[in-house]
């Protein structure tokens, strides 16, 4: 829609008033209350044919696909109208007048709550933005770089004095005492020109492979430190390019400098919650891809980082430390281990330091939603750690989770260095209406807090990594987990007028990759791990039935449909279980194996036990003994690549159906070892998977849906056995063309070298933002954690 949807819908209104108004008047008899998208269809599908052509023929058609909400209060109606992801407008019935976000919360707080109250915070976090505007093209969701670049580069080109915060940054640079890039003897734009030309000049005179060391006391007079290369080459190129830029700012140019200067040795990986450990944990409570995400992602960054700073010319060694919280009742783990080298590092450890309270040191694992009154202390203790690990502060901290990234933000405010957001899931979208009802969750979740943190740490943090699009924005018919954050009310606590825009320059889309040493094509007969062999085939076929395999498949001869998650709500396994009791084609078609829970020991998880005592339900009520198989949680990552594999030597299929999913590492995972996958099109693996040409998407609400598509595909494969392989040599071809860790660590370090610019170019702007999260954070943050009660140590 290119007008205003209220000036749209003004026009349907003159072409059609009766029947506008009949429809609207069919909502306000319905009485008070808050509408959905499919009940406002199902009534105007209840219109007349000629009422409905007319409306039709107006363009009402296209006004009613983007109505999210209509708010009902008697004789009027507020709608939320979204005409394309991350753009929202309001409108008022019958006045068909726009509202303001502030008039729309308050009419759904009424709605609601049985009233509005005109005295509620307010928060809008709009006029403290560090970005003078914020593009308008959907493009740049998730570009934000590439659009921060390209601004930047303006501005310089219109101000060449304005590039003298270049010069700065590149004068404070610093390691271990070391001055780097520039000495103090280059104080202004016109002495770094100069110098950089005279150092060309020389440059050019001598063999392109001379060390640096050979011509390092030249560069000393002229201004120049270390790291600007390790050779005459590489130092050129670096000098070209900034004299390039110097002269005619360019966006690629700008990027490419910032994100090859030495800005980052020391990183810091925030992850407070769950098990995190290398071995033995996967599966258990509020631990999963999370865990699996951070130590690939670790592995592929310290790699990147040593590569860079040799080619820099130094001669550092780059840490990184994954903070997480130390479990004294470490159930068998490593979680009790104060420091542990990550596996296939030389410079990277799990960090483990414990909650305490004025009791002492809590022993035993807390669920990631009553972790809220532990992480003001834990973010004291993890800061005077890392002072004494680093001997100084860190260069970049990473949050991961609304926890991980509530405590990233305190340490980054602490120590003042750049800061990145990985939000993972936010759970605002997970739990329809959770903002609304914020009360009735509280006991079981204290959303209040939750969403409180979100709130703080994605307005403070220097950017925002998403793995997907719609992580931002959604797509056409879902909401974006960032994009709920927009604007919503938290009814009798605080309204949220402007939290954060989805076109915001913070966002980046950095999509993961899964291990290639663990995950690799079915294909590749010499890489398997056919040692494994053996004890796959007792998970899956053995007549044995115990705590770690229960049921058994009659029939080894049939294809398997695979799932492997966390056992919970959203995850939505018990529904591919139910979709699967329900088809009697499917059966007979192919097996079910599923892994998720861990039947081995008492789960002291709500949600698990709710959805393990459905999943025993559904073996009785479809009598599921001989065609499914239920297998507790399996820790062991290299064993479960080759399990993706003998699954795909089935011929099967590996399904991912939760209501909604964030990324879906395991449908990376899946794809890399060429099993054809289903996964749920709520989320990233929409954006994943190509549909029907590297996979296929289904629709979690719509299980009778789903089954038969499976049913479909293997019916087309008994038919068509180059089908399978078509489906699966298009999963591979998707994942390395856009989903590996390579890609991955070289942008992160990259955006790093970009925000940590911009932060030092608009510190002077951040102080007011600064204060008003201060103020947030003490005057409500903090009262809302003390409402949580403290664990009981048994």
């Amino acid at each position: 829609m290119d007008c205003g949807t209220h000036a749209l819908l003004n026009k349907i209104l003159s072409a059609q008033p009766e029947e506008l108004q009949l429809f609207f008047s069919r909502i306000v008899v319905k009485g008070k209350g808050l509408y959905k998208p499919q009940q406002l269809l199902q009534e105007f599908e209840a219109l007349s044919s000629e009422n409905k052509e007319k409306l039709i023929g107006a363009g009402f058609r296209d006004v009613l696909k983007c109505i999210q909400e209509a708010l009902v209060l008697p004789g009027s109606i507020a709608l939320a109208i979204r005409p394309k992801p991350g753009v929202w407008e309001y409108v008022s019935v019958p006045a068909f007048q726009p509202m303001t976000p502030a008039e729309f919360l308050q009419f759904k707080e009424e709605v609601i709550d049985g009233g509005s109250d005109n005295g509620l915070l307010e928060l809008d976090f709009e006029p403290f933005s560090t970005f003078s505007s914020l593009p308008t093209r959907s493009k740049y969701i998730g570009n934000g770089m590439e659009f921060l670049n390209q601004n930047l580069s303006a501005r310089f080109l219109r101000d060449k004095e304005g590039m003298q915060p270049l010069v700065d940054i590149l004068r404070l640079l610093e390691h271990k005492g070391k001055t780097l890039m520039l000495n103090d003897s280059v104080k202004c734009l016109s002495i770094l020109q100069h110098n950089l030309r005279k150092a060309e000049e020389y440059l050019s005179t001598i063999p392109p492979q001379t060390p640096y060391s050979e011509f390092e006391h030249k560069f000393k007079e002229l201004g120049l430190e270390r790291g600007w290369g390790d050779n005459a080459e590489h130092v050129l190129e670096m000098i070209q390019l900034l004299l390039d830029l110097l002269e005619a700012p360019e966006p690629s140019s700008l990027e490419k400098f910032l994100g090859r200067i030495p800005m980052v040795f020391n990183v810091v990986i925030m992850s407070p919650h769950g098990y995190f450990a290398q071995d033995n944990v996967l599966g258990y409570p509020d631990t999963g891809g999370q865990v699996v995400y951070i130590l690939d992602q670790v592995r592929a960054l310290e790699g990147e980082m040593i590569n860079r700073i040799k080619l820099q010319g130094l001669d550092f060694t780059p840490r990184i430390l994954i903070v997480t919280r130390l479990l004294p009742d470490a159930v068998g783990t490593t979680c009790g281990e104060h420091l542990e080298r990550v596996y296939g590092t030389e410079y990277s450890h799990i960090l483990r330091i414990p909650f305490r309270t004025e009791e002492g040191i809590v022993r035993k694992w807390i669920s990631r939603f009553e972790v809220w009154p532990y992480l003001e202390t834990y973010t004291e203790d993890v800061a005077e750690e890392l002072t004494q690990e680093f001997q100084g502060k860190p260069d970049l901290i990473i949050g991961n989770y609304s926890d991980g990234n509530i405590v990233a933000s305190l340490l980054a405010h602490k120590f003042d260095v750049t800061q990145c957001t990985i939000a993972h899931a936010l759970e605002k979208t997970k739990y329809p209406d959770s903002d609304i009802y914020w009360k009735k969750f509280e006991e079981k979740y204290h959303f209040s807090c939750q969403f409180s943190a979100d709130l703080l740490a994605m307005n403070h943090t220097d950017f925002i990594i998403t793995s997907t699009f719609q992580e931002i924005a959604g797509s056409n018919d879902t909401l974006g987990q960032y994009e709920s954050h927009t604007s919503f009310t938290l009814p009798g606590l605080y309204r949220v007028v402007h939290g954060i825009d989805s076109f915001n320059p913070k966002f980046n889309i950095v999509s993961p990759g899964a291990d290639m040493s663990i995950y690799f094509p079915y294909t590749e007969e010499k890489r398997r791990l056919k040692e494994f062999h053996p004890d796959i085939e007792e998970l899956l076929f053995s007549s044995v039935e115990n705590k770690e395999h229960l049921c058994v498949l009659e029939d080894k001869n049939k294809p398997i449909i695979f799932t492997m998650a966390r056992l919970d709500r959203v995850k939505n396994i018990t529904g591919l279980v139910e979709w699967y009791g329900k088809n009697a084609r499917l059966r007979e078609l192919v097996n079910l194996v599923v892994v998720a829970g861990d039947r081995r020991k008492e789960s002291k998880d709500l949600e698990e036990k709710a959805e393990m005592k459905k999943m025993y339900e559904l073996i009785e009520t479809y009598n599921l003994n001989g065609q499914f198989r239920w297998i507790s949680a399996q820790m062991d990552r290299v064993r479960n690549g080759e399990l993706y594999r003998y699954i795909a030597d089935t011929k099967g299929a590996f399904v991912q159906p939760a209501l909604y999913e964030a990324f879906g590492l395991t449908v990376v995972e899946s794809m890399t070892c060429g099993l054809p996958t289903f996964a749920t099109c709520n989320g990233g693996p929409a954006e994943i998977i190509v549909n029907g040409k590297s996979g296929f998407h289904i629709d979690p609400n719509q299980g009778d849906r789903a089954s038969e598509l499976l049913v479909n595909f293997f019916e087309k494969c008994k038919v068509d056995p180059t089908h399978w392989d078509k489906i699966s040599f298009g999963g591979l071809k998707r994942i390395h063309e856009k989903y590996t860790w390579q890609i991955y660590s070289e942008r992160l370090l990259t955006l790093t070298g970009v925000y940590g610019f911009w932060k030092h170019l608009s510190h002077h702007d951040n102080q007011e933002s600064r204060r008003y999260l201060e103020m947030f954070y003490a005057l409500m943050y903090k009262k809302l954690v003390e409402t949580v009660t403290l664990a009981v140590e048994e």
